[in-house]
């Protein structure tokens, strides 16, 4: 069996597996590191505090505005239903391979929420 998400060394190895096969995916890869440019040391923390807020009821662990800084990549280049559809099947992959239990499937579920609910700001009829 395998360990459920818990703790934030657990966050920590979720986000930075993820984002590994983020970096060199042939559908989203070219967005984070050609158009974003993303710089990955400054760029993880914020992404495990995000989780750790979502997740483990951080109340304090995260501060920012995530729908902003999507609007002005989406400036950029458009983002589509497909980009993150494929993100939340790599998030959901990373998931399954490293963790199960009630944690697990709250991340998979908020990161699928995530996905759903940000499509139709970027690619739908309400599109920014």
């Amino acid at each position: 069996m395998k360990a459920d998400i818990v703790t934030s060394a657990d966050i920590k190895t979720l986000i930075d597996t993820f984002y590994e096969k983020v970096k060199s995916d042939e559908v989203i890869g070219y967005i984070f590191n050609d158009i974003a440019k993303v710089d990955w040391p400054q760029h993880l923390p914020k992404m495990y505090a995000f989780w750790e807020f979502l997740l483990l009821d951080r109340a304090d662990a995260y501060r920012g505005n995530p729908m902003e800084k999507h609007a002005e990549l989406h400036a950029k280049h458009p983002l589509k239903a497909a980009h993150f559809d494929r993100w939340l099947a790599l998030f959901k992959e990373t998931v399954d391979e490293l963790y199960e239990g009630p944690g697990a499937e709250n991340a998979k579920f908020r990161a699928f929420a995530i996905s759903e609910t940000w499509k139709p700001k970027f690619d739908g009829p309400f599109a920014v």
